[in-house]
């Protein structure tokens, strides 16, 4: 975008999910935007799940140039979609959709950018065990990136079935083994007791629910590496309950701007300037903390 000029030739990308007041997304990529002096804004749009069709609708409609999906519509919307690349449909969800002349095309940017989160702390999943809590878009897209490393895996989820249910396709496009177990408190002593790896995919402990953690403090220790996708805040109470236990606790932003990066490549076509976009959703989390 240039400047802070809209006007009739600029073109609209955006955020869509149930839950986009804490988003900062439209910082990160305005100012990927501005960087590039690009003619392009990025809104958010908050879209229950009666009215999802409609939305995907109104980015043919108004000529959109792509949208994020967010929290809970990345599995919904697939079936919604004109295409769905391979990576996606192997995921079972979509966090990009491009419109390209009308047709609206998903693919799915999580895992690669939860690779890249793994990979700028120096952590190969080679072996380890990992304990994946949830069971939606998020955490299939962890899943599958973890699995492409060779990991073993558990998902625990607070829905059973559905645990099983994300195990058995994960399984079934990976050719992995998934372990699936519902998300209890002994379900959960029991896991972390026998894992390396711990990565919340679930929105427990994103703002406005900051003080709230997946998981009882006492059972992290120093052995544990913990991931949380949620970046906001910064440092969630599960990032900070497994500093205070001695792991090593990595927060989302690094994979939330590495999405975004990836998304912003597909819908502009150009390299994304992506220490820049870092340090934008840095700066809107802490805005929101304040």
């Amino acid at each position: 975008m240039r400047g802070s000029a809209i006007g009739g030739k600029t073109r609209i990308c955006g955020v869509m999910g149930d839950l986009v007041a804490h988003s900062v997304s439209p910082a990160m990529h305005n100012a990927a935007f501005r960087e590039l002096g690009l003619d392009y804004a990025y809104l958010p749009f908050n879209v229950g799940a009666d009215n999802l069709g409609k939305a995907v609708d109104g980015i043919r409609a108004l000529n959109l140039v792509g949208m994020n999906v967010t929290i809970p519509h990345k599995v919904a919307v697939i079936p919604l979609l004109d295409e769905v690349d391979p990576q996606a449909q192997q995921i079972g969800a979509v966090n990009v959709i491009h419109n390209k002349d009308g047709r609206l095309a998903g693919s799915n940017t999580d895992a690669e950018g939860f690779l890249r989160l793994l990979e700028g702390h120096g952590i190969n999943a080679r072996g380890l065990r990992v304990v994946v809590l949830g069971a939606g878009g998020a955490a299939r897209a962890a899943c599958f990136a973890l699995a492409s490393q060779g990991a073993v895996i558990t998902i625990l989820n607070r829905t059973a079935d559905k645990a099983a249910g994300c195990a058995r396709e994960m399984a079934g496009n990976t050719g992995c083994t998934f372990e699936a177990l519902e998300m209890n408190a002994a379900n959960l002593a029991r896991a972390l007791a026998e894992t390396d790896l711990l990565v919340n995919a679930t929105s427990i402990g994103m703002a406005p629910g900051a003080d709230r953690s997946p998981v009882n403090s006492e059972l992290l220790e120093r052995r544990h590496t913990v991931v949380d996708i949620v970046y906001n805040p910064v440092k969630t109470r599960l990032v900070r309950d497994a500093e205070k236990a001695g792991a090593v606790a990595i927060g989302g932003l690094d994979m939330l701007a590495w999405q975004g990066a990836l998304a912003f490549e597909r819908w502009t076509g150009r390299a994304a300037p992506f220490d820049v976009m870092r340090r934008a959703a840095t700066r809107a989390v802490r805005s929101y903390e304040e």
